[in-house]
């Protein structure tokens, strides 16, 4: 850490005494380069992320549909430093992705990082989020905070994922597209985008289905995605947006054991076939952004949003681990509706003669859930809804007010901002028999998080940063749905996590057309949460002390001549846990502690290292490109006791597009090949899993090939 310290201080001093403040570096054909312009850093305020006092990086519309798939958020995020999204080859189940750390546990869903589509979370207000309702091929660009200034979202904000919908316009066009792929892999996309008058929309559909590169993992998705927007005056603008996706019978093969994963990695568990594991999910939302400017100073908006999801998985708990009167059964069924509002008001004038910039709002949302479990066989046939266990009403709400100022200097920037955030939890049990009490109960927690942020501008080309903040993160409703001890009722004694984060990095355009951004992080996590045990079905979770996540990120592109061009991002992380902690091993039932975790083992689910890097080459007149992509992961820890990893792999892929403009029509084509040298690889682990089925293996060698074709009229 010492020597990357000295190696960024002599690249920002050099390039400090080498270059005086000048224009933007112009591209080689004498256009300039144009920078990211992003709002996710400063919610509210637009501005050029090579300015901001964070960790920000864009994925744009090119990088999301070059060669892609265009199903899975994992496919533009592999180019994003400090951001693992592993692909679980598993549709029952939502992408694994973390953010320097954070989100590496989750068991359900994203868990430890805010998610938003269009400004509408999807994130619920205990933390928990969803990513199947993310359509890529309507998008315009991702971006991906890190760091301190993540904390500004409040709970579970260890990072930030915002995709943004294109807009329509100017012309109306209408496109279709298809692609296939190695193990019955089939897409088929259709949208519609322009403008009229003070209209403007980008309506999209997406039908997807897979066999699965595994036994017992055939998925269908469909989903929709609109965003309309009227230009209501001249300061006026209101935008609603929409979205749909249904997932019926998408099938779970389960995680393999090591023995298992070495003799057949496309096989499932026999435990998914025994009980048909699968699951059901079906989400509609909608919401509404108002933007209005008051004058030149002031502006307002508000968003405001609702929807419905509901879920319904079948498990492989096994039968006698249902007998018990507190066993919730192993069918879980799940209706949530959720509503929120968000209203912020930003001021833009001046403190003498620097632009100062104040940004204020209060943020409410709730979730209100209907949790039923059930008995998943009828006499001896598996696989099949039986006898209600379980049924309760969850609700869990937020209330937040945040603020945020920004003061520039011709030579220096500086953030701050400040969130108070509340979290209630509540629940009323309907499920009451002998051995199985009332277990209704409430909790409440709270948090203030600050973050203060400095860019010291050492020229038009060269800009050093540093950042600190604290933030938060309560436990799920998933995470508190059993208790340690075995009692019935919800485990409300867990604490939330609270983190503090520093990081100090540089971005630089060296040469025209080159950027370079590095940086330098390290966070602290105090009472953070962590798997206690795990069987028959029930995951409990304990608060085990403090945990230290520090590493370094690098992010490089440029040209390198005529028509040749690269990218690279580099990730080390060093994620360890700071103190030690009793928790559960071996055979269930375990309802104390029986194994000491020591300081120093790795936090299971993240890799140390991690990779991409691709060399392309365009040829303009043809409409032609192609590159060679490397990927690489490595080792990672299975488990608290480190007594397994998944082992590191490296993996390289191509991919070559085409494209051709004949009068309004506009055709695309596209092939692409991943895991070229066909190596055997784990694609993402179950963390902690309690039968050691931890891997869930990647395909070898896959194909795909995609057309599609826009008519503008």
């Amino acid at each position: 850490m010492k020597t990357t310290v000295l190696v960024l201080a002599a690249f920002a001093a050099s390039q400090a005494c080498g270059q005086t403040p000048a224009d933007p570096p112009a591209a080689q054909d004498g256009s300039r380069t144009l920078r990211p312009v992003v709002v996710t850093p400063t919610p509210g305020v637009a501005q050029e992320a090579f300015n901001t006092p964070a960790s920000v990086d864009v994925v744009d519309r090119e990088a999301l549909r070059n060669s892609q798939l265009q199903v899975n958020l994992s496919e533009p995020l592999v180019r994003v430093p400090g951001v693992i999204a592993l692909n679980r080859q598993n549709y029952a189940q939502d992408l694994q992705i973390s953010i320097r750390g954070f989100g590496a546990r989750s068991t359900f869903g994203v868990r430890g990082i805010r998610l938003y589509l269009d400004g509408i979370p999807a994130t619920a207000p205990d933390g928990q989020g969803q990513v199947s309702h993310f359509d890529l091929s309507t998008a315009d660009r991702i971006e991906v905070l890190r760091g301190p200034f993540s904390s500004l979202y409040g709970n579970s904000s260890g990072g930030v994922i915002s995709v943004f919908t294109a807009d329509g316009g100017p012309d109306k066009v209408l496109e279709a597209g298809t692609a296939f792929g190695a193990d019955g892999v089939r897409r088929q996309n259709i949208g519609f985008s322009g403008a009229e008058g003070s209209w403007n929309w980008n309506l999209g559909m997406v039908h997807f289905e897979t066999d699965g590169y595994r036994a017992h993992s055939a998925a269908k998705r469909d989903g929709f995605n609109g965003k309309v927007r009227l230009d209501a005056t001249r300061d006026t603008k209101v935008t609603f947006v929409g979205n749909w996706v249904s997932m019926p019978d998408v099938q779970d093969p389960l995680g393999l054991t090591r023995a298992e994963y070495e003799a057949d990695s496309r096989a499932a568990t026999q435990a998914a076939l025994d009980f048909n594991t699968r699951k059901s999910v079906e989400q509609l939302q909608a919401g509404v952004i108002v933007d209005h400017r008051i004058d030149d100073v002031h502006a307002l908006k508000l968003t405001t949003w609702a929807g419905h999801r509901s879920t319904e998985q079948f498990q492989s708990i096994p039968v006698f681990a249902q007998v018990a009167p507190t066993s919730a059964g192993g069918v879980i069924d799940l209706d949530r509706d959720y509503r929120g509002v968000d209203a912020q008001w930003v001021a833009r004038t001046r403190l003498g003669s620097n632009p100062l910039t104040f940004t204020a709002g209060l943020y409410g949302d709730e979730l209100k859930e209907n949790r039923r479990g059930y008995e998943n066989f009828v006499g001896p046939t598996l696989g099949v809804m039986g006898n209600l266990r379980r049924d309760e009403d969850n609700r869990v709400r937020s209330f937040d007010q945040y603020a945020q100022v920004q003061w520039e200097s011709e030579r220096v920037t500086l953030t701050g901002g400040l969130r108070h955030s509340e979290v209630r939890f509540s629940s009323r049990d309907s499920f009451i028999t002998p051995g199985n009490p009332d277990d209704s109960g409430s909790t409440r927690f709270s948090a203030t998080t600050p973050v203060l942020g400095l860019v010291y501008h050492a020229s038009d080309t060269l800009n050093l940063y540093a950042a600190a903040g604290r933030g938060f993160e309560t436990p799920t409703f998933n995470e508190v749905a059993y208790r340690s001890s075995g009692a019935t009722g919800l485990n409300f004694d867990l604490m939330p996590a609270r983190s503090r984060q520093f990081e100090i990095g540089v971005k630089a355009e060296p040469l025209p057309d080159w950027r370079v951004n590095a940086a330098l992080f390290q966070a602290r996590t105090s009472d953070e949460i962590a798997v206690q045990s795990n069987s028959g079905g029930r995951s409990t979770f304990q608060n085990v002390g403090e945990t230290k996540r520090r590493g370094f990120e690098l992010a490089l592109s440029g040209r390198l001549g005529g028509a040749w061009s690269t990218y690279a991002a580099l990730t080390y992380l060093d994620a360890t846990y700071g103190s030690s902690f009793q928790t559960c091993t071996g055979p269930p039932p375990c309802l104390a502690p029986n194994t000491t975790i020591p300081a120093g083992n790795r936090i299971p689910g993240i890799p140390r290292t991690a990779a991409y890097a691709e060399v392309a080459w365009k040829h303009r007149p043809w409409g032609l490109e192609t590159a060679l992509e490397l990927r690489h992961v490595g080792k990672i820890a299975v488990n608290d006791t480190n007594s397994d990893f998944a082992p590191a792999a490296t993996l390289f892929a191509f991919r070559l597009g085409l494209q051709q403009k004949v009068d309004r029509w506009t055709v695309r084509e596209f092939v692409r090949v991943d895991n070229l040298a066909d190596r055997k690889a784990v694609g993402s682990v179950i963390v902690n899993e309690g039968n050691q089925r931890y891997f869930e293996p990647a395909p070898g060698r896959t194909w795909l090939v995609g057309v599609s074709a826009a008519y503008a009229f």
